[in-house]
């Protein structure tokens, strides 16, 4: 082989497509002759399996009858899994049925158990694939791969635990099915309100940085913000109501009533009952008389049935 046929080979590849430069380098190892291909595939770098395809399709009747943008053959190159094992969504979906866990806040749409653990267990059904294929499958079935989060306990959970989680989940979904608001509530960190330090950075002139205080003592005369948060899962939007007082019954309550009259009523004008998600803590606990107390008072104002759910004990409240 010469050097003008080497430069040429090396200048016009890159050019290339797949398809072209198949039939590219099989032009040039025909033009050689005997011991062009493995002439052809050291200077290339691409196999001789591909130069010897080339060969073929060049002496076959087909040759121009591929569409231009196509670079192989119509269903060429490897299926993909689902056509391999068309029911490998459903054994999946039985595989971590029994791991799923709920949430008060949405229906449960994450899983605890490892994609290496579901790819042993699809071994044992006769479905061979890999780790990596199953974390895209889980992401097509709406599943997600989410950050710790604290779910140790130093004491052993409730028994009926889980069982609580898909009692929720499941009036979740009735709720929603007949276009009935659900929502979850809950208060969010306490913020001291004033001038003091938070994490992050913004762009400001070089030694110049923003000054605050240079203690996180609360300021007596401003308090603390607490932010409660309205969280309608059908419409997945967020409320928040802020107050400057502290996480009490009545506080939690006149949130909720906020929500109702601002967005509640408008986005469910024909709604006759509403589903409360809480985590059963602080102002919202299933012992504190306060809240039932504003529970009916929202109730009789917004002239709806209130039904509550928690992970001890469910309970209803109609309007008068």
């Amino acid at each position: 082989m010469d050097i003008q046929t080497e430069i040429r080979i090396k200048t016009m590849l890159p050019l290339l497509n797949e398809r072209q430069r198949r039939l590219f380098l099989a032009t040039e190892a025909e033009a050689i002759g005997y011991g062009g291909v493995s002439r052809i595939s050291k200077v290339s770098g691409v196999s001789r399996v591909t130069i010897t395809q080339g060969i073929k399709e060049l002496k076959s009747d087909d040759v121009y009858a591929l569409e231009h943008e196509r670079s192989r053959k119509g269903n060429g190159g490897r299926k993909r899994i689902t056509e391999l094992y068309p029911g490998i969504y459903e054994q999946i979906e039985e595989i971590i049925q029994p791991h799923t866990k709920g949430s008060p806040e949405s229906p449960l749409m994450w899983t605890s158990k490892s994609v290496r653990k579901l790819q042993s267990a699809l071994e044992v059904e006769g479905i061979k694939v890999s780790h990596r294929t199953i974390c895209d499958l889980l992401k097509e079935m709406g599943f997600a791969l989410l950050s710790n989060r604290k779910d140790l306990v130093l004491k052993e959970s409730h028994p009926d635990r889980n069982a609580q989680f898909e009692y929720i989940n499941e009036q979740a979904m009735l709720f929603i099915a007949e276009h009935e608001p659900v929502i979850s509530i809950d208060a969010k960190k306490k913020e001291n309100i004033g001038n003091f330090k938070n994490n992050g950075a913004e762009w400001n002139k070089k030694k110049e940085p923003a000054k605050v205080l240079d203690h996180d003592f609360p300021l007596k005369e401003k308090g603390k913000a607490v932010p409660y948060g309205v969280y309608d899962i059908a419409e997945n939007k967020g409320f928040v109501n802020v107050g400057i007082s502290g996480d009490t019954a009545e506080f939690a309550a006149n949130s909720i009533l906020k929500w109702w009259e601002i967005v509640g009523k408008k986005t469910y004008p024909y709604a006759t009952k509403l589903l409360i998600t809480a985590d059963c803590g602080g102002s919202n606990g299933y012992r504190v008389r306060l809240w039932k107390v504003k529970l009916q008072e929202i109730a009789n104002h917004a002239n709806i049935a209130v039904h509550v759910t928690r992970c001890f004990l469910p309970y209803n409240i109609t309007s008068n």
